[in-house]
């Protein structure tokens, strides 16, 4: 693929000095003339950093923000699309525009401006071309190429878009179009990664929402979201339409962005429109995307709507939840738009502020996606982008991809983790064991890491419990790092087996840290300061005994009943407590913790108007965050009952946790179906089962059952 292909572009000016690489889009043209019938047409194509293409004045593609984001100056994708349909005999044209996405980033934001891969908005494009005699064809990117500024003057991934419609040529992506005026492009150099076809779902618009005008100038689409607006307005020309985002309004009902706009961007979260006058015109950016719920206007002509239209990655949804409880409802719709909203060829932390790929947040949320989407071919490419990113030592950065940030803050165990365990889910959520094999390498260097960091065994540096409730009382890094350190080596064991490697030292290795754990932090059954995260990561993470656990859940319980109901967990802790109690019966403790209606809880942020779940318990900091969404987990696995038996859901264990508050539950990951209610329990499976109930096992067969309650 692109033997004879070129990289062109622009050639702004510095473009290649240290200046900044320009902060508008190019638009880019090829001709080519077809002397026969073309009847299949087949378009490979890479725009760095984003891209829109056409041929013959009609899109080429149905995704949106192309091309994937990754480490560029080691992989780079590129997309293929079948555009048969678009080819015609006698002369065509290929034209795209392409934006600065993250690989040109002209802000000064977590060193994305000074990412080796840094370098101007390009092109690669190979078009395959077969006609009706057999024959075939192919046009490629070239010198051929001409080029000439577009009517975007902005554009930012996270800031947004700039666009003057006056200076948008008419029907410069169409034939005939006068482009004597335009100049030829320049080869220029490689992003430097290695070529590789994108095979996850792409980054598309999923729906679009009615927008509720609440003042003069303000609108409220009643959901947070990931995307942008698309206006149509009528007006003179030159006037300019200023968008403004934000997820929440402040006392007096004004918008407040300041959340969102708290780091050193070189813009407010805006778009920003000038009409070029006469007709009705309708627009939304391009290549930038927003998290928000309200926008401001300023400067609307008279004719003048909105509409806000939801952007992420497609995934495919296998999963669904419903129950009689209101409120677990709104919390399992909080979930669900907080994980899709955070997927845009990666999995980010928050889809304004940051953009960012925490490594953290993915893996404690990754549970609840595989069981919510198909994830397998998304998570397979962001564990590339890991591998990308480590370093010789083993390493890994706290954010990926990255442009250098990230490894000396912002990491560490409870974060890295994602290269461990990921994996391993994608193999017990789906049965492929592909992203264990390809990350096995990378994750025996980072075994190698993580043990030159630890001393005697017990390992403490980077993260601990993020974002609790309390600055006081919160659980020692080192407690959660070294359970982590226990669970990698256990993790390493169980894939080394599975790969025919020897399982042994790794084995070994989990004893020796589970060993030492227990004689530095466990006392008389209490773990460290005896904390929520602290018992609770010692239930999950297996770090009690068997014959311990019953009373330290007990205890787990009692805390948070003696703390009214209320979770007192950070990031990590809210992983660990779902399971550490439920296990042990004690779903109705979490069913009060989840539903309390007062500070800190999960229904708290609903009673607060909140549509998603916040980065913290507060609502202090970002509205759209996902890492909280463990409660969801429960949602599947204990109220439904639904989880795997054997990888892949070969076969399945379903054992609901009938609770009379919640008063009936309804739930499906792929073809199994689980409902019940105080009169019935309903199944269907497709794969053998084990029904767990009332104290009983019973092995099912592949089929649909009722059974009395």
């Amino acid at each position: 693929m692109f033997e004879h292909a070129k990289w062109i572009g622009w050639q702004p000016p510095g473009a290649d000095g240290p200046a900044e690489f320009g902060e508008g889009a190019p638009l880019l043209r090829g001709r080519f003339v077809l002397d026969k019938q073309p009847v299949r047409g087949s378009l490979a194509v890479c725009g760095l950093g984003l891209g829109e293409y056409y041929i013959n004045g009609q899109s080429a593609t149905t995704d949106v923000l192309t091309t994937p984001y990754s480490q560029y100056d080691k992989t780079v994708y590129y997309s293929v699309y079948d555009v048969s349909a678009l080819l015609r005999r006698g002369e065509n044209v290929f034209a795209a525009m392409l934006g600065n996405g993250m690989y040109n980033d002209i802000a000064a934001t977590w060193d994305f401006e000074k990412a080796p891969w840094r370098h101007h908005p390009k092109l690669l494009m190979q078009l395959d071309i077969t006609f009706s005699d057999g024959t075939c064809r192919t046009v490629v990117s070239d010198t051929s190429f001409v080029w000439a500024d577009g009517p975007i003057t902005f554009n930012h991934a996270r800031c947004g878009e700039h666009f003057d419609a006056r200076l948008e040529p008419n029907g410069w992506t169409t034939l005939p179009f006068d482009d004597s005026g335009w100049q030829h492009v320049a080869v220029c150099r490689a992003p430097g990664g290695l070529l590789q076809e994108a095979n996850m779902p792409p980054i598309r618009v999923t729906q679009t929402l009615p927008a509720k005008k609440i003042g003069d100038s303000l609108y409220d689409l009643g959901q947070n979201i990931s995307g942008w607006v698309q206006i149509t307005t009528r007006g003179p020309a030159g006037q300019e339409i200023i968008l403004t985002y934000a997820e929440r309004l402040g006392a007096d009902g004004s918008i407040d962005a300041d959340n969102i706009n708290r780091f050193n961007h070189t813009a407010p979260h805006q778009d920003r429109y000038i009409l070029r006058g006469g007709k009705t015109e309708r627009w939304h950016p391009r290549f930038a995307y927003h998290g928000f719920r309200y926008v401001e206007v300023t400067g609307a002509p008279a004719k003048f709507s909105l509409e806000g239209m939801v952007v992420h990655t497609d995934l495919p949804i296998i999963g669904e939840f419903s129950c009689g409880c209101d409120m677990l409802n709104r919390i399992h719709s909080a979930t669900r738009w907080s994980t899709l909203c955070n997927f845009h060829g990666i999995p980010t932390d928050c889809p304004h502020r940051e953009q960012n790929g925490w490594t953290g947040d993915a893996c404690l949320s990754a549970e609840q996606s595989l069981m919510n989407y198909d994830m397998n071919a998304s998570y397979q490419k962001w564990l590339a982008d890991i591998r990308d990113a480590q370093r010789p030592s083993g390493q890994i950065p706290g954010i990926v991809p990255t442009g250098g940030w990230g490894y000396d803050w912002g990491s560490g165990p409870a974060w890295d983790a994602a290269l461990i365990l990921i994996p391993h889910y994608v193999y017990q959520y789906t049965g492929d064991m592909t992203a264990i094999w390809q990350c096995w390498q990378s994750m025996q260097r980072y075994m190698d890491f993580i043990a030159s960091m630890a001393e005697d065994d017990i390992v403490c540096f980077g993260l601990g419990d993020w974002c609790a409730p309390k600055e006081t009382d919160v659980c020692d890094t080192a407690v959660t790092d070294t359970a982590y350190y226990y669970v990698f080596a256990k993790t390493m064991a169980a894939c080394a087996a599975l790969l025919g490697e020897d399982a042994a030292p790794y084995a070994s290795l989990a004893e020796q840290i589970r060993s030492k754990f227990r004689a530095r932090f466990l006392r008389d059954g209490v773990i460290d300061n005896g904390g929520q995260t602290a018992t609770a990561c010692g239930i999950y993470q297996g770090l009690y005994d068997p014959d311990e656990c019953p009373a330290a859940a007990k205890r787990l319980a009692e805390l948070v009943r003696d703390n009214g109901y209320h979770i007192d967990c950070g990031i990590l802790g809210a992983k660990y407590i779902f399971s550490a109690l439920a296990e042990y019966g004690y779903d109705d403790v979490l069913y009060r913790m989840v539903t309390n209606p007062t500070y800190p809880s999960y229904a708290h942020w609903i009673n607060s108007g909140m549509t998603t779940l916040c980065e913290d318990w507060g609502m202090e900091n970002s509205l759209l965050h996902h890492m909280y969404s463990e409660v969801e987990l429960w949602f599947y696995r204990y109220l439904a009952g639904i989880r795997p038996a054997k990888p892949g859901f070969s076969e399945v264990i379903i054992q609901p946790h009938f609770l009379p508050d919640v008063g009936w539950v309804k739930a499906r990951h792929r073809d199994i179906v689980v409902k019940w209610d105080a009169d019935k329990l309903t199944i269907q499976t497709p794969v053998p089962a084990v029904l767990r109930m009332d104290g009983r096992e019973e092995d099912l067969a592949p089929g649909s059952y009722i059974f009395p309650r």
